[in-house]
């Protein structure tokens, strides 16, 4: 017997179906709007943008919660490659122009694409007033999306992706980073930040020891996010300390 959906049936899919849309097409014009950035700030990469871009929209994008992005593998679709503290496992990192591979290249897009999307607001009524709790500090997030916020040991942390994300919707203007000095055993680093409100400059440091071990053989790329971590949380009046400036 065939089953006849009601018309408020009919109406709740319409509804889906256009918020789906909607939504599809606000992420395509965030990706879009980034692509206009990167191309504009990466000339010579044109071509690894453009597959970025591809990579970005078919979804092959994940963010973990530690800062770090999987990117899946265009060629054969199966195989991943880990983005960390700007260093990629692929081949092409080390020909790239400045290391900027397609999927180092496509895990940021997602970020900056991610943080200009408008954040859903629902009609909710207030929540009962709770007392803070240790795991919970009460103070606020000064704007960072939560999933770039990490709680152990009740203390929170911020990711260097949300602060990256903050800086750009408080009108970030440039950010760069170079080193001051390396060895086998340390690296030093200092980092600019420009906006419209003033110039920072702030430094990092890393060594094998007191970096995850995962990326101890980067260590020098660290001092590099270190540096851009603690330039951004001075600029951003951001206390939290980042997770990138914690050793293992």
């Amino acid at each position: 017997m065939a089953m006849i959906a009601h018309s408020a049936d009919l109406d709740d899919i319409d509804d889906s179906l256009a918020a789906a849309n909607v939504a599809q097409q606000a992420w395509r014009h965030a990706v879009d709007e980034v692509t206009d950035r990167a191309m504009a700030k990466l000339p010579h990469s044109a071509s690894r943008i453009e597959k970025a871009v591809q990579i970005v929209l078919a979804g092959d994008v994940e963010l973990l919660d530690n800062g770090t992005a999987r990117v899946r593998s265009q060629s054969n679709g199966v195989s991943q490659y880990l983005v960390v503290n700007g260093h990629c496992e692929c081949l092409d990192f080390e020909q790239a122009p400045q290391g900027m591979c397609k999927h180092r290249i496509s895990a940021a897009m997602q970020r900056r694409a991610l943080a200009l999307m408008p954040i859903p607001q629902t009609p909710l009524e207030d929540p009962p007033m709770e007392e803070p709790t240790e795991e919970e500090p009460s103070s606020p997030a000064y704007g960072i999306a939560p999933e770039h916020i990490v709680t152990i040991q009740g203390k929170r942390f911020v990711l260097y992706a949300g602060l990256l994300a903050l800086a750009h919707a408080r009108g970030l203007q440039s950010l760069s980073a170079t080193w001051t000095s390396n060895d086998g055993t340390l690296s030093l680093a200092q980092a600019v930040a420009v906006f419209p409100f003033g110039t920072f400059t702030e430094c990092g440091d890393a060594s094998p020891d007191n970096v995850t071990k995962k990326v101890a053989p980067h260590f020098r790329r660290v001092a590099l996010t270190r540096a851009k971590a603690r330039v951004l949380r001075d600029a951003l009046n951001v206390d939290m300390v980042s997770l990138e400036e914690l050793s293992e």
